[in-house]
């Protein structure tokens, strides 16, 4: 395997039962649904819990941390020596009903945080919506402790937190200690740092049928994370780099960074000595390295391993590509 040479990688998408979920992912991700109700699909991620495998080529069944121990300076070139993990978790929402409201810990934690685990920030770019779908991004002004914990005893918490009505294309970014919550079908692509803590705040009155109670909450571990300072997050304007290709920077922060390119002429991806991901939201097109080439279709996540460079991607049509970037990448 240490000879291996190594190229562009596809993912195969692992899907979660989330009571809140639908089956609208169906119509995004050509794998398969299992039964019920699907929120979440997994498109990378380097977790033991679940790994992402590979899904093409000479490497296909193995795992993304498989390769990050067999390859790791091919992997992840300069960036090798920050990251034992791939550092990003990748992810498409459909929220048919309410997400729990929420938040993810910051750095440094107010509590002990499991072993492996970290600070949480997120960031969404809205790929459908309709009339009722709804964001939650952060709070309103003059909110407070007591007043959210009152809020939750009564049922009124929505009303402290800012919302807005979604449009695809939308980009909201959601950092550590930022209440939030979204749903009544919307569907997203999801970027966060590669940990999976969430503390819940309120539910909804929802009831897992799986279980016929209503989930947890994590309260008090809640309301340690929040952050009361900043206020409301919410939509993020991006900046546009590249006219001829639509390249602009939708997010950029310390955790991620990540381009949204549309176009129907072939561009530049891919960086030297990083690693960087794609995901092909609308359209289709190939990706061309050293002289081979890898055909991409709506829905699919790949992996350019730092060892690739930049390559090229030459659009079918019209295509609304994301590339990602790790941490300094």
């Amino acid at each position: 395997m240490e000879h291996t040479v190594l190229y562009p990688l596809r993912f195969e998408p692992i899907y979660q039962y989330r009571l809140w979920g639908g089956r609208r992912l169906a119509d995004l991700l050509s794998a398969p649904m299992p039964n019920g109700p699907i929120g979440e699909a997994w498109v990378l991620s380097d977790r033991e819990d679940h790994a992402s495998i590979v899904d093409n080529g000479p490497l296909k069944g193995q795992t993304i941390g498989q390769l990050m121990a067999e390859f790791p300076v091919q992997m992840m070139g300069r960036l090798l020596r920050r990251f034992r993990r791939f550092p990003l978790l990748l992810k498409f929402l459909d929220a048919h009903e309410m997400l729990s409201v929420q938040v993810h810990p910051g750095y440094p934690a107010d509590q002990p945080l499991p072993e492996g685990e970290k600070e949480k920030t997120e960031a969404w770019v809205v790929i459908d919506a309709g009339k009722e779908s709804r964001i939650y991004a952060g709070l309103k002004p003059g909110t407070t402790p007591d007043i959210l914990r009152q809020s939750i005893a009564n049922g009124t918490l929505a009303d402290h937190l800012a919302f807005f009505t979604p449009e695809p294309g939308d980009s909201v970014f959601i950092p550590a200690g930022t209440v939030h919550a979204l749903g009544g079908d919307v569907v997203v692509f999801e970027i966060q740092q590669n940990s999976d803590m969430t503390f819940r705040l309120y539910d909804w009155g929802h009831v897992d049928t799986k279980t016929g109670k209503p989930r947890a909450l994590q309260v008090d571990q809640a309301l340690g994370c929040i952050d009361f300072v900043d206020g409301a997050a919410g939509l993020v304007k991006p900046v546009v780099e590249a006219a001829t290709s639509g390249r602009e920077l939708v997010f950029d922060c310390e955790a991620f960074r990540l381009w949204r390119l549309r176009s129907q002429l072939p561009f530049p991806v891919g960086a030297a000595d990083v690693p960087r991901v794609l995901v092909c939201v609308e359209g289709a097109g190939q990706i061309d390295h050293d002289g081979a080439t890898y055909a991409i279709e709506r829905g699919e996540v790949w992996l350019l391993p730092a060892v690739l460079g930049i390559c090229h991607f030459r659009p079918s049509d019209v295509v609304n590509l994301l590339e990602i970037a790790c941490p300094a990448g």
